[in-house]
């Protein structure tokens, strides 16, 4: 109990202050943990305050076209995030009469929802006396407790889980798994890290040992593609453009975008070849490459380098879409930033 009660105390001192923590309503709770996903506080603060004030209830959310919450969650990436938020809010809403599950197994069942996901909700609204395992937590235990092993493996986890639920304050879960995120957000974190104030110095094995830059000990590394996109901007006289909806598994899925030559090979298209392919409208009145210097957009497991297109056509594209209107649409957000560049 001494390891829970200092960091209690030193959350007591040092805690930011999230509107998701004046709260109890597993709603907003929830939402809060789908936002932070891949994600750090200050870039989704902002986007928790929309979906509240665009969406104050599940039922709100769980009525909202996807279209429209992924357009509220543009900016954010991993967009999976917003298709389950969306799903799990319709199941809630309409299975469940508005009822999030109570219990950490339960919660395990709803879409988006993991293990640490489902254990912040449990703890936090609930009391549940079950741990948060995340990357902060594995780097906070691993340096307290001088844990060597391979934090990517499956095996690793369950033994930080066990650790961690050895740790937890039975009466306080909730303040002690948000202390615990604090604490490797703001005091243990992952590099440049100031031990001096830290109330576990005396006996952290990691500052100890002078290993603080070596834990947590992360062995494989995730193998990133190289993935080319050349996007394709039709243009006709009346200001109209295409658009296409990416409805495969894969990148931005629902999310509408260019049409696109989209490849896993380095390799220099025609677009006039692609225009032909596509049995476009063949009166072409201008085709220029719009990026001088590829844009590089890292994704987690991909690395997109990517150009667009402008192809000025003097027939009326069918099933066109005003470019007045562009702003309706949830685009990636390396699209959207593009459009707001262009002036046509």
């Amino acid at each position: 109990m001494i390891f829970s009660n200092k960091l209690i105390a030193w959350y007591l001192d040092n805690k930011r202050f999230l509107p998701w923590r004046e709260t109890k309503d597993p709603y907003y709770i929830w939402l809060s943990e789908i936002i932070l996903q891949q994600t750090r506080v200050a870039q989704g603060l902002p986007y928790f305050e929309a979906f509240k004030q665009t969406y104050p209830t599940v039922f709100d959310l769980a009525n909202a076209q996807e279209n429209d919450v992924l357009l509220l969650w543009q900016g954010l990436g991993y967009y999976s995030r917003a298709r389950n938020l969306h799903a799990t809010a319709q199941k809630v809403a309409y299975e469940l009469n508005g009822q999030f599950p109570t219990t950490y197994k339960e919660l395990l069942t709803l879409k988006g929802v993991g293990e640490y996901t489902a254990a912040a909700i449990a703890s936090i609204a609930y009391d549940e006396v079950v741990p948060v395992v995340d990357g902060n937590v594995f780097r906070v235990l691993a340096r307290i407790y001088g844990i060597t092993s391979d934090i990517s493996t499956q095996r690793t986890k369950k033994e930080f889980q066990q650790v961690a639920a050895g740790l937890i304050s039975k009466k306080q879960p909730a303040i002690f798994n948000q202390a615990i995120m604090d604490f490797g957000a703001i005091q243990c974190t992952p590099k440049g890290t100031n031990c001096t104030p830290c109330p576990f110095i005396t006996t952290c094995v990691a500052f100890q040992t002078n290993q603080v830059d070596k834990l947590p000990v992360k062995l494989s590394k995730t193998k990133v593609k190289n993935r080319y996109m050349d996007f394709l901007i039709y243009l006709d006289a009346d200001g109209n453009t295409l658009l296409e909806q990416r409805t495969k598994k894969d990148i931005w899925q629902n999310l509408y975008q260019f049409p696109v030559v989209d490849r896993f090979e380095d390799t220099v298209i025609d677009p006039t070849k692609h225009i032909q392919n596509q049995q476009l409208p063949q009166a072409i009145s201008q085709v220029e490459c719009l990026t001088t210097d590829v844009i590089i957009h890292q994704l987690s497991h991909q690395k997109l380098h990517i150009h667009f297109w402008l192809i000025k056509t003097n027939q009326t594209l069918r099933n066109a879409t005003p470019w007045s209107e562009l702003n309706k649409f949830g685009f990636p957000i390396v699209i959207h930033n593009f459009i707001q560049s262009l002036t046509v």
